[in-house]
């Protein structure tokens, strides 16, 4: 189980992470929901060391974040993070000795349903093809625990359903999976459980089928209320 507590990261004079409290349970589909800003892309960096807070403390299996849970934690980055020489083979390589749960097969399995070619120069690739390519090198990986970061941005309308169909078949039983977007009806359809952060906080966490069912709500209608005029405050946990 991958969980924070308390946790804050400030820069400065601006607060990117404001005392958040979350636990990630495994086997569940999340869906991080909040505009930009709201210190979604700095709560995942925290999780896996990228980012050292300010305060609280990041556990996985409580312990932690460190060296160890690095081996079960994978992460996907906005930023593009490959040097410009490599190609698409080169990537697969890079990430094989850095990781030891790599798994080439995994990963030219994923390239051929991406419609990307070892051969293929990464700085040549659209943002599309791009955001294929880092889906398929983190998700080749035999992790416990995937986050990622706008992993449709780029995507066209055709090809986001088959993109998230093999992440969730790439990743294997008893994983979590935490998928931020701001293409919320995307993440919908396949979530269990969404969590909305709003200018830095927790606002709510909540399960997909139960708002449904308790309250008649989609997770699209949760964010309209959460960050439309007049929005709610933030969520105490």
């Amino acid at each position: 189980m991958l969980e924070c507590r308390e946790i804050t990261k400030t820069y400065g004079r601006k607060t990117a992470v404001d005392h958040v409290s979350l636990q990630i349970q495994p086997g569940k589909i999340y869906a991080m929901l909040g505009p930009n800003g709201s210190g979604k892309t700095t709560l995942m960096k925290m999780a896996v060391g990228l980012v050292k807070p300010t305060s609280g403390g990041f556990y996985y299996n409580g312990q932690p974040v460190g060296q160890n849970s690095r081996r079960e934690i994978a992460y996907m980055s906005t930023e593009p993070y490959f040097y410009s020489w490599m190609t698409v083979g080169d990537v697969g390589k890079y990430y094989k000795d850095f990781f030891e749960d790599f798994s080439e097969k995994k990963y030219e399995g994923l390239l051929k349903r991406m419609e990307l070619t070892p051969d293929l120069k990464a700085k040549a690739l659209s943002s599309g093809m791009m955001a294929k390519l880092k889906i398929a090198v983190t998700m080749a990986r035999n992790a416990r625990v995937y986050l990622l970061d706008e992993p449709l941005n780029g995507i066209d309308l055709l090809a986001r359903d088959d993109i998230i169909a093999s992440v969730i078949e790439a990743a294997e039983q008893d994983v979590s999976l935490v998928i931020s977007s701001h293409l919320v009806d995307e993440l919908e359809r396949v979530a269990d459980e969404a969590i909305f952060m709003k200018e830095s906080r927790l606002v709510d966490v909540c399960g997909v089928e139960e708002l449904r069912m308790t309250k008649g709500k989609s997770v699209v209608e949760r964010y309209r209320e959460i960050y439309g005029h007049g929005g709610e405050q933030t969520w105490e946990n």
